[in-house]
């Protein structure tokens, strides 16, 4: 069992006492306590090494993009306290001392762990267990165990919550395949309902992953949900990625806190098919160049902000279910009309069922491009790409399904090969897989984006053998299974004739 098991079953103890989405910050607000502990402890051990350095003196910690922890708030002052009962007032004490000593996370870090319905006997074995596991050293970094386990949890929250509750996550390899399709290695990148962060979180990892450093991209967020809001915000911190996530938690509908930005990259898990999205009271919007989106479904509202926050060469990627890519329901397929016409349209790809741990909607990923024409790649200006992915994945368990890196790898490959980057190779359509169109074709198809429409069927492989031996043998096979059936039927009646139950 990994430690990442571990520590879920640990945690898990506490499911008969609060539900899921309570113990969720027990647990990651540990997590978060244990990891800036090891960062500092580490850093407090090389100053005690050098000679004129004071490992108490704060800048020496900042000049290194270390957390300063306050004395209170260290792990193994606190993990020393951690079988005696007011470890809860201990640890809501520490938290308290970090945000003071580190403005950016004021208001965010949970300060409720001495709430009597907390049992503090299981707190304490879940801070003896924590405090086994390295997070935040250099080691443990380089392999970003913190990550993991974060993820881990996430997803394992997600999983227990069930609907609705894993709405802050999108699981890994869907937020892997939209990043490294559009590839973000320099410049701004946004997401208007940010959630927990794990697409800034995999778009740093993609710029470090090819040579570049972290802080070659500049993070823009918004998140409407308050708790999602505070969890990105130690999820970014953990990791020293500095993001403006806006003053408070809202809905980027309705209260823009980015009004002015036009990104370079755009990543997006909207909420689907929000029919309460408060669209009456947003009918004249400067945002609704392509048409007003219908009161009762927020898609089309989501995918024209998007759209109104892309740079003149900025490219967006992301979720939507596949009712948007066919529905004329209250004037969206005029409005998808206007996006494909305005040769916005990049790329569409079809997505396995069974990905999200709360909804069994089946979805798609929308690319969209500012400038199909803009030097970066080939022009592909009057053409779209459509893969078809449906098929692909694996299961991971009962009802949830997954990619692989190899899946992740097809489609990313086929992408950029048709949008003519040189190490992706030639492109070419794939009967049942990807299809270029041009943008006569989709139309000829009323707009309607379903890959499957294009991408046609995969091609059977050829056996080799004629068609009239095939049919010749396949008659005599037959032929004798007829004869099998009717000598098979005789026995029967002949056995139950002498049971008396057939004349």
């Amino acid at each position: 069992m990994g430690f990442e098991e571990k520590l879920w079953a640990a945690a898990d103890k506490m499911r008969s006492y609060m539900d899921p989405a309570e113990y969720k910050h027990v647990v990651l607000g540990l997590i978060f306590l244990k990891y800036v502990s090891d960062s500092f402890q580490e850093r407090y051990e090389a100053l005690k090494a050098e000679e004129y350095a004071d490992p108490e003196d704060r800048d020496e910690y900042l000049a290194e993009n270390v957390f300063w922890v306050p004395q209170e708030a260290r792990w193994d002052r606190l993990q020393a306290d951690a079988k005696r009962p007011e470890i809860g007032r201990l640890i809501d004490d520490a938290m308290g001392a970090i945000e003071r000593e580190n403005p950016s996370l004021k208001g965010v870090l949970p300060k409720d762990y001495s709430r009597p319905s907390l049992d503090k006997q299981r707190l304490g074995e879940l801070m003896d267990l924590t405090g086994t596991i390295g997070l935040g050293d250099e080691v443990s970094r380089k392999s970003d165990v913190l990550g993991r386990v974060y993820e881990y949890f996430l997803g394992r929250f997600a999983s227990a919550e069930g609907k609705g509750g894993g709405e802050f996550y999108t699981p890994r390899s869907v937020v892997g395949l939209l990043v490294e399709m559009i590839e973000p290695y320099k410049g701004r990148v946004y997401d208007p309902c940010c959630g927990s962060g794990g697409m800034f979180v995999m778009s740093e990892k993609f710029v470090e992953a090819h040579g570049g450093r972290v802080g070659d991209i500049a993070i823009y967020g918004q998140e409407s949900n308050p708790t999602t809001w505070r969890l990105c915000k130690m999820n970014l911190a953990i990791r020293g990625i500095n993001g403006d996530l806006g003053s408070q938690h809202a809905d980027s509908l309705h209260n823009d806190l980015h009004k002015d930005l036009k990104a370079d990259y755009i990543l997006a898990n909207p909420p689907f098919n929000v029919s309460d999205w408060g669209g009456e009271r947003l009918r004249d919007d400067v945002r609704w160049k392509y048409g007003a989106p219908p009161v009762g479904n927020a898609n089309y509202a989501w995918v024209q902000h998007i759209v109104h926050h892309l740079s003149p060469r900025g490219v967006a990627g992301f979720v939507l279910a596949n009712g948007s890519l066919s529905s004329n329901t209250g004037g969206e397929g005029e409005i998808r009309r206007a996006l494909v016409e305005a040769d916005l349209v990049d790329c569409i790809v079809a997505m396995p069922p069974q990905l999200f741990y709360t909804t069994q909607i089946p979805v798609c990923l929308w690319f969209l491009t500012r400038n199909k024409s803009n030097g970066r790649f080939r022009d592909r200006s009057g053409e779209t790409l459509f893969i078809d992915a449906r098929k692909m994945g694996h299961m991971t368990d009962r009802t949830h399904r997954d990619l692989s890196d190899e899946d992740v790898e097809r489609i990313t490959r086929a992408y950029h090969a048709w949008r003519g980057e040189p190490e992706a190779g030639e492109y070419e359509d794939t009967p049942g897989f990807c299809k270029s169109a041009t943008l006569e074709r989709i139309a000829s198809h009323s707009h309607v984006l379903t890959p499957g429409r294009y991408v046609g069927s995969e091609a059977l492989e050829d056996d080799g053998e004629p068609f009239e031996g095939k049919m010749s043998r396949l008659t005599a096979t037959l032929e004798e299974q007829f004869a099998e059936s009717a000598r098979l039927e005789e026995e029967i009646r002949n056995a139950l004739a002498e049971l008396g139950y057939v004349e």
